[in-house]
Formats: C-alpha cells, structure tokens, sequence
C-alpha cells in the first residue's frame, strides 16, 4: 500500500481530506491525534507537518505527498510534480514599509537585510537579480521584523495582502506563486507511477466537477440552434427524443455554475420546461 504524505493540520489539512473524500478516498483514522490513516483502503496516509512533506517524499518515506508549492522549491529537493489541486493559493512577496521609500524591487540597496522564512528562495531571488543582500532566517511573523530594526525589508507569504497592509507594509515584487500541490518521489517504480497515475486522474475529476453543475431541461425543437449558444457545455449539448414529447426534446449539458442564473433564464426566455440542476461529484472528461 502506498504512503501518501499529507499536513497534519491547518486550513491546508483540511482542504486536502476534502478531496480525498469526495475523491472516494475516505480519510479513515483511529482517532484526532492519530499519525497514519487509511485513504479509502488504497492507500496509507501519514500526517506530518506541511514543511517536512517535501523531506519525506524526497528521502522515499513517502510515495507521494501533498504541500505548498513554496514549500516545495524552498526544501530544494529533487520531487517529481504531478498535479496542482486549485487551493490554497497564495504569493510569496517581497515587502517593504510603507514610508521606507521602497516602491520597487530595484529600490532595494546593497546591504539591506531581509527577513523570511524562506531563506533559500530569498537568496535565490536577489542573487538572480545581482543584489546582494543579508537574509535574515525567520520561524514566523516575518511582518513584525523591520518595525523591530532586525530588517529593512521582507520576503513573505501573502494570499489577499490585508496582513501585510494591517502591519504597514507594502507588496514590492513577487518572488513565487503558490498553490496546493500533488508531487511524488521520483524513483517510484512502475507499480507505483501506476497507482499514482490513477490517484491523480481521482483527485483531476473531483476539481474539474467543482464550480460546473448538470443541467436537464426540455426545450423546443424549434429552438435547438439558440440552445446550442445557450449551453455550449463540454462538447456541446446532449440531445435526446422525449417519448409522446410532442415538439420538445430534452438536452443536457454540463454548465459553469457562476453563469447558471443567467443560463436558466435564457432557457424559460426559449421555451424550456421541466428544468433541473444538480451538482456533480466528480467529471472525466
């Protein structure tokens, strides 16, 4: 059975067992506390921290794991990116305080210190712009360290900025765009690429169902050509024969869920009848 490292805590842990579950992959644990789990009876789920799951799957401890991208390219290490899963979304900024006179990134003076917790990517992103600069490594509240004097300037995750704003700071440039994501260890061998493969295309159907709904309506004959531009759908609308229907026929058709107001009252505009919507759990397409 295949370890599959996950977070063992956080808004990020939760968002990962959601998936799994509506994946089919139910998160089967002894208890809160517990280190490992089942994942439907297909695969072993190991809770530990987001930070350390690059290390794990890495060093072959894990098969697989889920963690931020950040995290990812701050470990360093050689892992093997299968899938990005849409949450968790966020930036790693460069920031200054509002009245230290730094409006770009080009701002910055030799010599300035930078406090982050993410060392590694902080030197990486400076040296690749030839500015030498001091890293100062955090744990945490790296917002707090220019108005205490350890630094002038920070490198700092952010996903709407308000904290940064709420500590009088500035977003100067972006050193990386975050999101969840699915990597494997890279030596895996072909078995295991096999189940790894079928675990993505699960977890892929499960975020291409989120945001779409499955809509059926009976609608006239007549009317099937403004139809097709109402409900365009994945490959177009599905149409069939509706027995002793008359002049209607009924079409189905997947459809985004931002516009599905708008294409519910476009179809009653055309004569449609009998309308139903419902959400889907998973899509493949």
């Amino acid at each position: 059975m295949l370890k599959i490292a996950l977070p063992n805590k956080g808004r990020l842990s939760e968002e990962v067992r959601e998936l799994f579950n509506d994946a089919g992959l139910e998160v089967r644990a002894r208890g809160e506390r517990a280190l490992t789990a089942s994942l439907g009876g297909e695969f072993e789920a190991i809770f530990v921290r987001a930070q350390d799951i690059p290390e794990f799957v890495a060093d072959g401890a894990a098969q697989a794991g889920v963690t931020g991208w950040d995290l990812v390219n701050e470990a360093g290490r050689e892992l093997e990116p299968l899938m990005d899963l849409e949450f968790g979304r966020c930036r790693l900024v460069v920031a200054a305080r509002d009245e230290s006179g730094i409006s770009r990134v080009e701002d910055v003076k030799e010599g300035m210190r930078v406090a982050s917790c993410f060392p590694r990517l902080t030197q990486a992103f400076f040296q690749q712009r030839g500015q030498k600069v001091t890293v100062v490594p955090v744990s945490g509240a790296a917002e707090i360290a220019p108005h205490l004097g350890i630094a002038d300037i920070v490198v700092d995750l952010t996903s709407t900025g308000s904290t940064l704003k709420m500590n009088g700071l500035k977003e100067v440039a972006t050193v990386l765009e975050s999101s969840a994501r699915l990597v494997a260890y890279p030596r895996n061998d072909s078995e295991a690429r096999r189940a790894l493969e079928e675990l993505t295309q699960a977890l892929g159907s499960v975020l291409a169902a989120r945001g779409r709904r499955y809509l059926m309506a009976n609608v006239p004959k007549t009317s099937l050509e403004q139809v097709r531009e109402v409900l365009p759908g994945l490959n177009g609308p599905t149409v069939v024969d509706v027995m002793n229907g008359g002049h209607f026929v009924a079409v189905h058709a997947v459809v985004s869920s931002r516009n599905l107001y708008r294409t519910v009252n476009a179809l009653k505009a055309l004569g449609g009848q009998g309308i139903l919507v419902t959400r889907i759990e998973r899509l493949m397409a």
